[in-house]
């Protein structure tokens, strides 16, 4: 008979979670024992055992919790633009305000995506670089429809890596709590986008 998974199972992964990410990006994934997030974790690795078999376990659960979650905002951004009746323009800002906001409090979470995927098996592997795919593809496609004129079907993908160039690395200088918060530099990205360089906002 299978064990009965006690009601704040999931609470402990997510906190498992949340402190190997952490450890992940403090130390480097290749350097991160087991006993090291039991440590991180303030548990025993028999405990940690007891929700996941493996460090790849973790890994793979992190990343793949964390792109179905970026896959979330986008949905509930274009859901929440049409709600609005939002411009193209209008709605992707929103979008990039919104993956902002994300990274701002999953800067951990972001490390690993950046910098962990290549360590899972092949399978695993292909499941996140599927979804991240997914993600730029969406960016593209809501750039293309703010900026049909720029994002044209032989730039589109330059224009969107662009744009990720712009946020996802903002964990290796932005910090929360800083002189520039992630919300000002969203809005900063969004002008950006609009006005280039020369324009005013």
């Amino acid at each position: 008979m299978a064990r009965t998974k006690a009601p704040d199972h999931e609470t402990q992964r997510e906190q498992i979670l949340e402190l190997a990410a952490a450890k992940f990006a403090q130390t480097s994934y290749p350097s991160t024992s087991m006993a090291d997030l039991a440590a991180a974790s303030g548990t025993s690795k028999a405990r940690l055992y007891h929700y996941y078999e493996s460090k790849e376990a973790i890994l793979f659960d992190l990343l793949d919790r964390y792109t179905k979650r970026l896959m979330l905002i986008i949905a509930e951004v274009e859901g929440a633009s049409q709600r609005r009746g939002l411009g193209e323009r209008e709605s992707f800002a929103d979008l990039v305000r919104a993956f902002l906001a994300e990274y701002e409090t999953s800067h951990s979470r972001h490390v690993a995506l950046l910098n962990d995927v290549k360590y899972l098996e092949e399978a695993q592997r292909q499941i996140i670089l599927d979804r991240q795919r997914d993600i730029v593809a969406a960016f593209a496609r809501q750039l293309a429809r703010a900026y049909p004129k720029r994002a044209t079907k032989d730039n589109q993908t330059a224009l969107t890596m662009m744009v990720f160039g712009m946020i996802n690395w903002t964990f290796t200088w932005l910090k929360p709590g800083g002189k520039l918060g992630y919300q000002e530099f969203a809005e900063q990205v969004v002008d950006m986008i609009e006005n280039g360089l020369n324009g005013e906002s």
